[in-house]
């Protein structure tokens, strides 16, 4: 496994993040693991020296926090591991318990701390931007929460470079603690993030942690009516990959692949670890051999020529994995990862 700082922070994370999304309660998708399930691949991972894992409040209601604890008191020691959580979107019925707002960020992270069974995370991020409420306020809270010992650093998820910017700009003017990481919506299929948030955070010394770096699985299978139960049953995927460009870069992904004799997923985790700025894809792992192709995708040294092949077929796409405006508001049926 290899180390890196987190952006300009002195923090050390492994190149991948274990994605925790995929534990918690198969009543929430289909495709989600239970307990007993989920912890031999968060042992395993620990195992081939993953220190950084990713949940969020949201995660199957909470359950995704729990059964995260649970398996990092039962198998590492706090001290060795980088534990990252989320709040933005609903948990609960009520109009103060989802946003950013001052109210539900400090109730927030005292219920995730409560649910992982710890004294303070290492990463706390906004999951998205909300329109709704002054972002002084979020920052104010978030820097109350580091002042607090609860939160080490803390991160952001998708929005626009612009409201990035402006929330770094205001942190730094009034002495608040500083955003060290964006984690964003950035694969193969998927590259509209290099327009300008990506160079802003280099610029900006930002760790970039992209989520669905494998886009949620369609990066891993060749052009054809195969499918796992996760995209079989992941609408969400529908609405942001599976147009005809997209499998054209499937169609690269699967040459190369077939090319080096490695899987398609080590290919696609490959080209994103050689972007710059990128710090740490978070991927998810239902089988302990997904988790193993991950870690070995970090052998895997690709050349500039099948860089080039597999950037080839990539056509823009309109934004994609940014809420609207109302998304805060959205049912629990509706909420989005």
């Amino acid at each position: 496994m290899h180390y890196v700082n987190m952006g300009r922070s002195g923090l050390k994370v492994s190149r991948l993040c274990l994605g925790a999304m995929s534990y918690g309660s198969p009543d929430a998708k289909a495709w989600i693991l239970g307990e007993e399930e989920g912890r031999p691949i968060i042992r395993r991972a620990l195992e081939l020296g993953v220190n950084f894992f990713d949940t969020a409040d949201m995660y199957s209601g909470g359950e995704s926090e729990r059964v995260l604890g649970r398996a990092l008191r039962d198998f590492a020691r706090r001290d060795d591991v980088v534990v990252a959580t989320k709040a933005y979107y609903p948990m609960g019925p009520g109009p103060n318990q989802r946003g950013l707002s001052r109210k539900h960020l400090l109730a927030a992270i005292d219920a995730s701390l409560a649910r992982l069974g710890m004294d303070h995370v290492d990463l706390y991020q906004i999951h998205r931007w909300d329109d709704e409420t002054p972002v002084e306020e979020t920052l104010e809270a978030l820097n109350d929460i580091v002042r607090a010992g609860k939160a080490r650093y803390i991160g952001a998820s998708s929005m626009f470079a612009w409201q990035f910017q402006k929330a770094l700009m205001i942190a730094e003017r009034e002495g608040w603690a500083r955003f060290i990481s964006m984690q964003n919506h950035y694969n193969l299929v998927y590259r509209e993030e290099e327009r300008e948030m990506l160079p802003l955070c280099r610029e900006e010394g930002i760790a970039v942690l992209p989520w669905s770096p494998l886009a949620r699985g369609f990066l891993t299978r060749p052009r054809g009516p195969a499918e796992s139960l996760r995209s079989a049953n992941d609408a969400f995927a529908r609405g942001l990959y599976y147009a005809e460009e997209d499998y054209d870069v499937v169609d690269a992904v699967t040459q190369v692949a077939e090319g080096r004799g490695v899987s398609q997923a080590q290919v696609a985790l490959s080209w994103l670890l050689h972007q710059p700025g990128v710090t740490a894809p978070i991927f998810g792992a239902t089988r302990l051999a997904h988790l193993e192709q991950a870690v070995d995708a970090l052998d895997v040294a690709l050349t500039a020529q099948e860089c080039s092949l597999l950037e080839a077929p990539y056509r823009p796409h309109r934004v994609l994995g940014h809420p609207s405006p109302s998304i805060a508001n959205a049912t629990s049926s509706e909420r989005r990862a």
